[in-house]
């Protein structure tokens, strides 16, 4: 009988940066080949505005098994589910400040697999962030399907009378009781000491009271206990996790928003609209909303496509003629009075982010920054200690405002290195000049 091969250790904590998330991808399958990451069931603490989702549309489910073609195939939104379909991935906590909606909070259990009739890779859920997108098939329509558990968990900024002359590794010592402080060896084995009284519940403020600010007020949707109990409910605290940071968690821009008008906006939504399926819609309904919904974005794809290679009077009037697309006339003729030759294909990117949630877009003060970091870490205090820190800069492509990601992630290292000791650092950005596609994040 063999037995199953021993599980190494990290000696410092490995943090890797990136510029584009799905970059990502890369470092968490060498911590798997290295067999610091299991095979199977890794859980991922998600902190990002956008929940990065969905799927490559067209690509084969196989793909995953092809490492080097899967990452050529991803994108920024949708590096996550090949990886839950490859068997690696069983839980996702996505964690989002208030100004992100895109799925519903709570828990979300669902079925991820091949669709038999297209051999893509396509879900079981419901919500509607994944039904805009033409991925719902009902769950007799999977083959080698893998379960995902994903919780939707709000993250409150810590309220400013709560930070006002107080040090924020002295905070998170003072409000977590239980946390784990990991050890690590010469030869790399880790072990967990209690950095305070046994005694306390590690949801509670030292003393058993909040009037000492060290908490957020209160225990409600978004507070520091309310994280920590929801993370807890799926994390067991001897789990390999990934703890996976995007930069525009804490400050976050829709660049679209740069590049149209409000009136042109407005239009892309008409043209984009998702109509919903009803509250307690039946599977029949629910297939007729995706097939509705694929066959408007291949129209609208379509369109556009043709735009590109001549958008002539007559090009414009075939395709407004078809049902629901008679704004495509005005939209036109509205960019074409800007610029006689629109970006067609970037107009497509955009609208595909207008359907019934618009992207995030919220750029922080540098206060409120400072009150996400340290509602990161007083959360994070609670928590073991992840096996591989995986962090996005996102700044290229300016979700995260170039002008604040140098310093939001100096703040981020700071909290890292306060709560897990010495980190193995690795800025891949700076060397990684690797074109990559640039999709749209929703």
């Amino acid at each position: 009988m063999t037995s199953a091969p021993l599980k190494r250790f990290y000696q410092k904590l490995p943090v890797w940066i990136v510029e584009d998330h799905h970059e990502v991808v890369c470092p968490i399958y060498r911590a798997i080949a290295s067999r610091h990451l299991p095979l199977q069931n890794i859980q991922m603490v998600h902190l990002d505005s956008h929940p990065d989702l969905l799927v490559p549309v067209n690509m084969p489910a196989d793909t995953v098994f092809d490492k080097e073609k899967l990452f050529s195939e991803l994108s920024i939104e949708n590096w996550i589910m090949p990886m839950v379909y490859a068997g690696h991935v069983s839980g996702v906590a996505w964690l989002h400040p208030y100004w992100s909606q895109q799925i519903r909070e709570g828990e979300h259990k669902m079925t991820v697999g091949r669709d038999s009739s297209t051999t893509t890779i396509r879900l079981t859920s419901t919500d509607n962030y994944f039904l805009s997108d033409g991925l719902y098939v009902g769950e007799d329509q999977l083959e080698s399907s893998k379960p995902l558990r994903l919780n939707v968990v709000r993250v409150n900024p810590v309220k400013p009378s709560h930070i006002t002359g107080q040090s924020t590794e002295k905070d998170t010592e003072g409000c977590f009781a239980k946390r784990p402080r990991t050890e690590r060896s010469k030869d790399g084995e880790t072990s967990h000491t209690q950095s305070h009284s046994a005694t306390t519940d590690p949801l509670q403020p030292a003393g058993g009271s909040s009037s000492n600010g060290m908490l957020d007020g209160d225990d409600g949707e978004g507070s520091t206990s309310y994280v920590v109990e929801r993370i807890t409910s799926f994390l067991d605290e001897n789990d390999p996790y990934i703890l996976d940071i995007d930069m525009d968690f804490f400050s976050c821009k829709n660049p679209f928003k740069e590049l149209y008008t409000e009136e042109e906006y407005s239009l892309l939504k008409e043209l984009y609209n998702f109509r919903e399926p009803g509250l307690n819609a039946d599977k029949e309904e629910l297939d007729e909303c995706v097939d509705r919904r694929i066959h408007q974005l291949e129209d609208l794809e379509g369109a556009f496509a043709d735009l590109l290679e001549d958008d002539g009077e007559e090009t414009v009037k075939h395709w407004a003629s078809k049902p629901g697309m008679s704004s495509l006339s005005q939209l036109v003729s509205i960019m074409k009075a800007k610029n006689p030759s629109p970006d067609y294909e970037m107009v497509h990117q955009a609208g595909l982010t207008c359907d019934s949630v618009e992207l995030p877009h919220h750029i922080s003060s540098d206060e409120e920054i400072d009150r996400l970091i340290l509602a990161v870490q007083r959360f994070l205090d609670a928590l073991p200690p992840p096996t591989l820190v995986t962090i996005s800069r996102s700044s290229l492509d300016e979700y995260c405002p170039a002008k604040q990601v140098d310093s939001i992630q100096s703040k981020v290292l700071a909290i890292l290195g306060d709560l897990y000791g010495e980190l193995d650092l690795h800025k891949d950005y700076e060397t990684n000049n690797i074109d990559t596609k640039d999709g749209p994040k929703i």
